[in-house]
């Protein structure tokens, strides 16, 4: 992973480009909580460039956009790329890094924009935010309050879940999280409701559901190297 920052008027651009996972969260914490302090209005983040992101990623943005909150600033993601996007949009966190923006630049790859729109080849260029910001109403601020604190709940059952898959299957952490992305999008559920389930199972208070787990079994045999395949049997199991 490399970083890059640049001053933009009251705010701090951050660029990032390779891998956002548990080895770069520390290098990733250091370098946004320098420019939030820098900054006077926020920061805005360019992940145009980055080809992997995991959940250790957003636990250093939410932890970052909750500092910014405190201090009465903004997080502002202002082009993303596929595996950001998704992550964000799995984890319901989207909304705590758009709002107050008429949309994101959009993702690399000609993929469509988050907002909808065609992406660009490169960031646009957009007039410096005014110097006396519109104060947020009361109501955007409860959401936006509900909104971190969902994400703040969520993120640790999702780790977990992640590690169980990686001591279960012998996985890579890289591995894990593809499967639990896998198995977000073939079986239509949100990632914190799946990490919740396999908790449950390994406990014994529920067992894991049957399309959960068969879907699950077709993840761990699609991602896993030969070290970490395992039979749907086992699988279910877990």
């Amino acid at each position: 992973m490399t970083l890059h920052v640049d001053a933009a008027g009251d705010r701090f651009v951050v660029t990032v480009r390779g891998e956002l996972d548990l080895d770069s969260g520390p290098l990733l914490q250091q370098t946004l909580n320098k420019a939030l302090d820098r900054a006077t209005d926020g920061i805005e983040l360019d992940f145009a460039a980055v080809d992997f992101c995991d959940c250790s990623a957003l636990n250093v943005l939410l932890d970052v956009r909750g500092r910014a909150r405190l201090a009465g600033k903004q997080v502002i993601l202002r082009v993303t790329s596929r595996a950001v996007q998704r992550l964000l949009t799995l984890t319901g966190t989207l909304p705590l890094f758009t709002e107050g923006r008429p949309g994101v630049d959009g993702v690399t790859e000609g993929h469509p924009g988050v907002d909808g729109h065609p992406a660009s080849a490169a960031p646009a260029a957009r007039p410096h935010p005014s110097a006396e910001p519109v104060e947020p109403s009361r109501d955007s601020l409860a959401t936006e309050n509900a909104q971190l604190h969902r994400a703040m709940q969520t993120r640790a059952p999702i780790d977990l879940a992640r590690g169980m898959l990686m001591a279960s299957f012998r996985l890579t952490p890289e591995q894990a999280w593809h499967v639990l992305v896998t198995t977000s999008q073939h079986s239509n559920t949100k990632l914190h409701r799946i990490a919740d389930a396999l908790l449950q199972s390994a406990d014994g208070r529920a067992p894991l559901p049957a399309p959960l787990a068969g879907h699950l079994a077709a993840a761990v045999q699609t991602h896993a190297g030969p070290a970490g395949q395992t039979s749907h049997a086992t699988t279910r199991r877990a």
